[in-house]
């Protein structure tokens, strides 16, 4: 597929609104569990669901299960980290997700922080630069074919640089807590043919958890800014099926919000 049918493909099937999966790093949560969360999400309505990455959880291989455990739900990684792997790893397993579930899989990506570097062992240097290295050297050869299947790659980007590199060398960005004013921003840097994932958290400033209505009014307000597709992210360090519970109660208003 083209760039422009792979991003068109991807709102199609991500929809305008996702489920960023709870966050834990107090514990780990077993697998069955979370076949069953996913599972409960889909039966929900939503058809979208994220996972983050850090050291010690192989976002890749989660999803590979989960995508078993679905019937039509469509996943991406919000974010992968580029220092748990090889760029050529990451793109062949992206690829082989790819080709196992055509059109149910996004990669996002992400440069993260200085300690997630050393926790390798690597110098983390300018993000901007580092990042566009990495997503270059993807494309590098491999030993053993990578699968020739397609899939949207959208970059982490949180500042105006960032955003940059994603229109030149990527399929979009998934900027994350920013207002309203920043989506609007992406979208222009970006133009129409990139696509715009935007993480929204349901908590306001003053620590304050919305309801289903305002999470609604929301995600409508990033949609008419210019995303794509919505990511909805609960605070980090809850319990996980706790946090099922409450997407599934934030869903009613939410789930049949259209573009």
């Amino acid at each position: 597929m083209s760039e422009v049918e792979v991003v068109e493909a991807a709102r199609r099937t991500l929809g305008p609104v996702g489920v960023l999966l709870p966050v834990s790093t107090a514990v780990s949560v077993a697998i069955d569990r979370q076949r069953d969360a996913v599972a409960t999400l889909e039966e929900a309505g939503y058809r979208a669901a994220w996972t983050n990455e850090l050291m010690g959880k192989d976002a890749l291989v989660q999803l590979a299960v989960l995508l078993g455990a679905t019937k039509q739900m469509t996943f991406g990684t919000g974010i992968a980290n580029i220092w748990l792997r090889e760029p050529q790893t990451l793109h062949a397993a992206a690829s082989q997700l790819a080709e196992a579930y055509p059109d149910r899989f996004v990669l996002g990506i992400g440069v993260g922080y200085p300690q997630q570097a050393e926790e390798v062992g690597r110098s983390f240097g300018k993000p901007v630069d580092t990042m566009r290295d990495y997503l270059v050297r993807m494309e590098g050869p491999t030993l053993v074919p990578v699968p020739q299947a397609s899939y949207p790659r959208i970059v982490a980007a949180n500042g105006p640089k960032m955003l940059a590199l994603a229109a030149d060398v990527a399929d979009g960005a998934l900027p994350a807590g920013q207002p309203l004013e920043f989506t609007e921003r992406a979208r222009d840097l970006l133009g129409p043919n990139r696509l715009l994932v935007v993480g929204m958290s349901i908590t306001t400033d003053e620590g304050q958890q919305n309801g289903p209505g305002d999470v609604a009014e929301a995600v409508r307000g990033h949609l008419t800014a210019g995303a794509d597709h919505v990511m909805i992210m609960l605070p980090s360090g809850g319990d996980y099926m706790e946090g099922i519970g409450q997407l599934v109660q934030l869903s009613p208003p939410i789930v049949g919000i259209s573009r």
